[in-house]
């Protein structure tokens, strides 16, 4: 390959690379720390991306162990006689509640088991059972706390131990 060859080569490939880079946000290195520097010459050759590089507070984490801001979950609550906003047929103690929501745990980590009929069939929420359970999108601070602690240190699809609040026993379960 000749010298001309090789210079057009070099300015195709640094040319494709800032482009893609240019068009790739979620690259955590500015595009040129990327383009080959081959020699002098082709440095003044070499086009600029079109946009600046993304601030660091727009790109996507840089790590996996960034607390999430909120999360999606489902839950079943297992209330006892007395609990805050107790429906009024419950008549369980709180220590046959927490054996009840103890059940509900084992049975959610077995494999291939419905979280929304476990709530259908467990759950003492008035509206769990429309919403399978489900609570939608929240920040830690719409929850109380147990609860919230609990959610936002499980993974995606984990499922957690019993939960106690005022309320009664939570067995929660991430989704997003």
């Amino acid at each position: 390959m000749n010298a001309s060859a090789r210079f057009t080569t070099v300015i195709a490939v640094t040319f494709a690379l800032a482009c893609s880079a240019a068009c790739d946000d979620k690259k955590d290195a500015p595009p040129s720390s990327s383009l080959p520097t081959s020699t002098a010459s082709t440095a003044s050759v070499v086009p600029s991306p079109s946009s600046p590089p993304s601030p660091p507070s727009a790109r996507a984490p840089s790590s996996a162990h960034e607390p999430p801001t909120h999360v999606t979950a489902q839950h079943v609550l297992v209330a006892w006689k007395g609990a805050e906003r107790s429906p009024k047929g419950v008549s369980r103690t709180k220590a046959e509640a927490k054996k009840r929501a103890d059940e509900v745990a084992k049975k959610a980590r077995e494999k291939g088991t419905d979280f929304s009929s476990l709530v259908a069939e467990y759950s003492d929420d008035p509206g769990a059972k429309e919403r399978q359970g489900s609570l939608g999108k929240f920040t830690r601070e719409k929850m109380a706390k147990p609860f919230s602690d609990a959610a936002f240190a499980l993974e995606i699809d984990a499922v957690s131990d019993p939960v106690e609040t005022p309320f009664g026993f939570h067995v929660i379960k991430r989704n997003q």
